[in-house]
């Protein structure tokens, strides 16, 4: 079982970020000037390393042990708390974040490089990290003097963790039917209601928890339009940061789940008797905005993890198909000896489909990581809007269709494995039982669809998406100039030319029939998702074909024989071909797919979807 434990596959890592991204040229910007590839290297080094080493043997024992609730408590297994102590010492929590509070001030694509690595390792665990990190940003950009002072440094550094609480029992996706409530009193706000499903709301890695919560103040509008945002610790801090009395706010218990078991979830229970503090970030009623702040982070975290897992799922497959010996070799006598299984075409076949979705999947990721890093540290005005208008586009792209084609990766790689990978003696069924909950939470990736056709491609007429599509049209141009690639250059073409069609007769018909519109809205964000994905594919495959060629005249091999033969017997010119094999297959076999899908949604008989029927039958 060696081979299908936990592994990194660097070397794409560093093909993406260095030389289809060529992140380095961030070290131009003044913010980033301290940075190099060296020191991007040796974090990345470390981060596997602790991955490794720490992370990935107790993922299998978490899932075993879980968290534990006993009285308001929330116990976590003991490895989890030595891993965290070593983990938060090694500054991954605030990586990206300013120095100034306790960040490390590096890139954001570094940052989701080493999200990708951790949440590999150790969903459950990495978690808790993100949230943290994402609720301390959010008191760094909203909140007072004081609040930052109290408590930034203590969160980046791991000292206090942090989580966000919107949902509760009553109100599900539908936040601005919550029912909790904000009374000012002094410098305050005495908070009540309970919110359900918050991920690391009590746990035993940190001495406090400090929570950032949606509730109403009283005589607010109704809906989202009256949803004010607070500060909620566990404890009360004095100035000092030392801990004072117990805040009113109790853990009632905690969810029995499908998987992430050593991820407590938990229904928080505030102001039972009445005494509740939480201090207002920002301004009255502008909660919901300011917590975008850390919903769109946490979503594009979301679609890491379900990167991440296909990922490890993809490498556990691979690893499989190369020891497991079954079966002859095609055409062979019945005596022939056994072969391991990746000579079986079928299998081949899987893995290819995975590997094309993992590769394709991450050069969109980091892509996207890049432009957050422009967008919000380029010296140019200009420029940090262009890259703002595309995080924005691309951001539920990238939960909804990272999730969703994480977990059929995931689906895949159990196939491979056969009825083995239905059992726990290897680790992909547990990767697939962690991976669904990545399309639920953070808005379930309806909502996801419902968000890119309604505010990021209708609400500005279609401008984000015309943007993203141009970018795509520039490198097709490109690709059509490079041996090899222009065929499959000019198929993503028609592609690219179906996803403006649908999308601006959707924006169109969602003023005259809205209901008709998000009916499409699923379908449209796959068909998107599977566009971009070919795009960046193609993109990384442009590179892979150049630095091939390049290998291919150093080695003196002009012919198809001898090219074959350098794929053999050189491993760059193998992993070059490799990216470029991804490509093609993506856009020769998934992209007819969309296309299918496209057609079938255009064709879709609404009279089929009536309530009615349903309630009939």
């Amino acid at each position: 079982m060696a081979t299908t434990e936990f592994s990194v596959h660097k070397r794409d890592l560093q093909f993406v970020l260095y030389e289809q991204l060529n992140i380095e040229d961030l070290c131009k910007l003044p913010a980033y000037s301290e940075c190099n590839k060296e020191l991007f290297e040796m974090v990345i080094d470390e981060a596997i390393k602790v991955a490794t080493d720490n992370l990935a043997p107790m993922n299998k024992l978490g899932d075993e042990i879980g968290a534990k609730f006993d009285n308001g408590v929330v116990t976590m297994p003991d490895e989890f708390k030595a891993a965290y102590g070593g983990f938060a010492e090694g500054g991954w929590i605030g990586m990206s974040q300013n120095p100034d509070f306790g960040g490390q001030g590096l890139p954001n694509s570094l940052k989701y490089t080493i999200a990708e690595i951790f949440s590999g390792a150790n969903v459950a665990f990495y978690l808790t990290q993100s949230l943290t990190e994402g609720a301390a940003h959010l008191i760094e950009k909203y909140g007072t003097d004081e609040l930052r002072k109290l408590y930034i440094e203590r969160m980046y550094t791991g000292q206090w963790a942090g989580t966000m609480c919107l949902t509760e029992p009553s109100a599900g996706s539908d936040v601005g039917n919550l029912k909790t409530t904000a009374k000012k009193e002094g410098d305050h706000y005495i908070i009540s209601g309970t919110k359900s499903f918050i991920t690391a709301g009590e746990h035993d890695f940190t001495e406090n928890i400090i929570h950032a919560v949606l509730a109403r103040i009283e005589g607010a509008p109704a809906g989202t339009r009256g949803i004010s945002l607070f500060v909620v610790p566990k404890f009360l801090a004095n100035e000092d940061g030392s801990l004072g009395e117990r805040n009113d706010m109790f853990c009632g218990n905690i969810e029995h789940k499908m998987g992430m078991k050593s991820s407590p979830t938990c229904t928080l229970n505030f102001g039972d008797e009445g005494k509740c503090k939480g201090w207002l970030l920002g301004e009255e009623n502008r909660g919901m905005t300011l917590m975008f702040q850390m919903m769109n982070e946490e979503r594009l975290l979301v679609g890491m993890q379900g990167l991440s897992l296909a990922t490890v799922a993809y490498n556990s497959a691979l690893a499989y198909s190369l020891e497991r010996s079954q079966g002859a070799e095609l055409g062979a006598k019945a005596d022939a000896p056994r072969v391991n299984i990746i000579r079986h075409p079928d299998v081949r076949r899987m893995l290819i489909h995975m590997k094309a979705f993992v590769e394709g999947m991450r050069s969109l990721f980091l892509a996207v990581a890049t432009y957050i890093d422009r967008s919000e540290k380029s010296e140019d005005e200009q420029e940090r809007a262009k890259y703002q208008n595309l995080v924005e586009l691309l951001t539920p792209l990238c939960k909804a269709y990272g999730t969703d084609m994480g977990f059929r990766v995931n689906e895949m790689a159990i196939q491979v494995f056969g009825g083995y990978g239905y059992c726990q003696e290897y680790p992909v069924e547990q990767y697939l039982r962690d991976q669904k909950i990545s399309s639920l939470y953070e808005g379930t990736n309806g909502i996801q669809a419902l968000d890119l056709l309604g505010r990021k491609i209708a609400r500005n007429k279609g401008e984000f998406l015309k943007q993203f599509l141009a970018i795509v049209m520039e490198r097709l141009g490109e690709a059509k100039g490079i041996t090899g690639l222009a065929e499959m250059a000019g198929k993503l073409e028609k592609s690219v030319g179906m996803v403006g069609k649908i999308a601006t007769d959707l924006a169109v018909g969602m003023g005259k029939d809205p209901a008709y519109a998000m009916l499409h809205a699923t379908p449209f964000l796959e068909l998107f998702g599977h566009v971009a994905t070919a795009h960046y594919l193609l993109d990384g495959a442009c590179v892979a074909q150049e630095a091939f060629d390049v290998i291919a005249e150093r080695e003196g091999a002009i012919d198809d024989a001898a090219r074959t033969k350098l794929v053999a017997d050189n491993d760059e010119a193998a992993f070059y071909h490799g990216r470029v094999a991804s490509a093609r297959f993506f856009i020769a076999s998934i992209l007819p797919h969309a296309h299918a899908m496209a057609e079938a949604a255009e064709a879709m008989d609404r009279s089929a979807l009536d309530i009615r029927f349903f309630e009939e039958s």
